[in-house]
This record gives C-alpha cells, structure tokens and sequence, in this order.
C-alpha cells in the first residue's frame, strides 16, 4: 500500500473493533475510532489514534466527524443480542437505521467502500446439516428465538447496503460469520434471553482448575472456529480487494470437532500434572455443526488462515495474562458475577 489511506472503524471499542481499529493503524491506515461511548478512557491516544463519540442511531451525532477523504468504513457498530437483554426496537434502530446513517454520511464523504458484519442466521435453514452453507442462496430469517428481529434487521441493512451499491457505487463486504473467537475480561452472554457464561469460556475455566469435563453427544461433529487475528486480517483483504464485494462465508476450509475443541482447551489451559479428566457421555445432545462454503474469500479476496486450532488457544491465553485492551474493556475481575 502506497501513502495512507483513512479508514473509518464505526464500533471501535467492542470486541472486534477495537482489535481491528489497532491492527489497521499497525499496517500503515490512517484509523479514524468511532464507538457509542463517551470516552474510550484515553486508549486511542496511545496508539496514535484520534476517537470520536457518535450514537449510529442519531444522524445529528455524525456531525463531530470531519468532513474529509475516507478510503473505507468498517462497520461494525450494533446491539448484539448475544451481548445485552433482548429489545427489538433497539436491534431495529442500531443495525438497520444506524446502517443507514452511515451509508448517508459516507455518500456525503464520497467514500465507496464498506465491510458489514452478517449474521449466519440469515441462512439458519442450511445449520446443522450436513454439506457446506451457500454464500449466496436467498437470506431468511428464524421465525423465533432471540435471533429473529436481529437478523430481519441485518437483512435489511444488507438490502440498503445493495441498493446504496446500484445508485451510488458503494461497494459492500458483508461478511457471514459465527462466532469470532478472542479473549474479552468479559466471560458472559445472552443466550435464550438468559445471562450466563459463554461456553468455552466456561471450558477454559474447568480446564484452568483440572476439573472433570464432559464430552457430550457425537463428538465427532464438527463447526467453524475463526480466530479474531485471522478475521481482522480477512477484514483488510477486503479494503484491498479489487473485487465488486457482495456476502462472504467466514471460515478457514477446516472445522473443529467438539472433541478436538476440548481436548486442545485442556492441553493449552490445564495446568502440568493438574490435566482435566474427560468423560464422554455419548448419550447426551449432540453438539452443533457447521461448515461453510469459503470459496470466495479464497478466490476473490486471496485470503487465507494463519492461525491454528491450537494456535488459537495459545495467542487466546497469552492474551487473557496481558490484557491488551485493559484500559478500554476493563479487566476480568471487572466482569465477575
């Protein structure tokens, strides 16, 4: 890349945008932070980053952003169900309107690239299954459950991100992915509308104290594990890329068994001589399965996975003893119940 270019990170103090936003600036960008909150407690300015508070949700807000050239928008602004109690109309008025807003200021700023995040729920009919999930079938959405008005609302960002495209020649990334794995002091989730530990945070925990865990259902069941250094590197293919954009799968061309995920989390988190016994218990649900189609991450975006399965867990770990993010997130004592 010649000279710098001035990418807007919307979302900069969450999991991924704060990640993104130091990983960007490291690779020569100009970053611009944005994030909802009113101070990000000074952390910007340490990497030499200026940051701007703007609710996505009111237009006005944006009015605090200079008005200059921006090479590309990285997105990543929203209520997530998984993070807060359910409110539809919030989940309605952060992803589709707050989308919106962004779309408008960045065809006032002239800037013609954007990368979304996408919800794999808008192709909940193919989980669970065996065979890949398409990147580009029809999007739907669950009729029920606490992903139901999150994905109606991240379709129609996508559908305004396509029309925004056809008038005005933004180019969209929207990128379908589960989970993105890293370490956040913060342990917990919604799920169910219920807060409770996520699961492999859960894992890591027993693993850390050599408590027995189980190994539930078939074990042999296998989904997508993305690492969050690997995504943020795919997320800078995509402000490179030469391509027209359009949806993504997000994966790495190889899943992870229930049973490899566990058994790597006791080696890497179980201390020497203290390894946490396993018990398979075969007779209880299995476990989800997921696979998706990559093809056009690897072809269009020439992209592909740095980081193991095992080399996850180990970057995870070393990042849960330095708590880079400290000063912005807090630590995990900050968290606890």
């Amino acid at each position: 890349m010649t000279g710098k270019k001035k990418v807007v990170v919307f979302g900069a103090t969450g999991n991924i945008g704060a990640y993104l936003s130091v990983y960007l600036k490291d690779s020569g960008y100009d970053v611009v932070a944005v994030g909802r909150r009113s101070s990000d407690n000074g952390f910007f300015a340490t990497k030499g980053i200026p940051y701007y508070s703007v609710d996505i949700k009111d237009r006005n807000s944006f009015e605090c952003l200079p008005k200059e050239d921006y090479y590309a928008v990285c997105h990543f602004a929203s209520t997530l169900p998984s993070r807060y109690a359910y409110d539809p109309q919030d989940l309605i008025e952060s992803i589709t309107i707050g989308t919106l807003h962004v779309l408008e200021w960045m065809r006032e700023c002239n800037c013609k690239t954007i990368v979304f995040p996408q919800t794999p729920s808008d192709m909940a009919k193919y989980h669970n299954r065996p065979g890949l999930i398409p990147e580009d079938a029809p999007r739907h959405f669950p009729l029920t459950g606490d992903h139901a008005v999150y994905t109606i609302a991240k379709n129609a960002a996508v559908d305004l991100m396509e029309h925004y495209h056809a008038e005005f020649g933004i180019r969209f990334f929207a990128l379908r992915f589960f989970t993105i794995y890293q370490y956040h002091p913060n342990a917990y989730h919604y799920a169910d509308f219920k807060r409770r530990m996520m699961p492999y945070r859960m894992l890591m925990d027993r693993a850390s104290k050599g408590l027995p865990i189980e190994i539930w259902g078939d074990c042999k069941k296998a989904k997508e594990m993305v690492y969050i250094k690997d995504f943020i590197r795919l997320v800078k293919c995509c402000i490179e890329s030469d391509s027209e954009g359009g949806c993504f799968n997000v994966g790495n061309g190889w899943q992870v068994t229930l049973e490899e995920q566990i058994l790597g989390i006791i080696d890497v988190f179980s201390p020497e001589g203290n390894k946490s016994p396993v018990i398979y218990c075969p007779e209880k649900p299995d476990p989800l399965q997921n696979a998706f189609d990559v093809s056009k991450i690897f072809d269009e975006l020439n992209y592909r996975p740095k980081y193991s399965y095992i080399d996850q867990l180990k970057d995870f770990k070393q990042e849960m003893e330095t708590e880079p993010f400290a000063m912005l997130w807090g630590t995990k004592e900050d968290y606890t119940e």
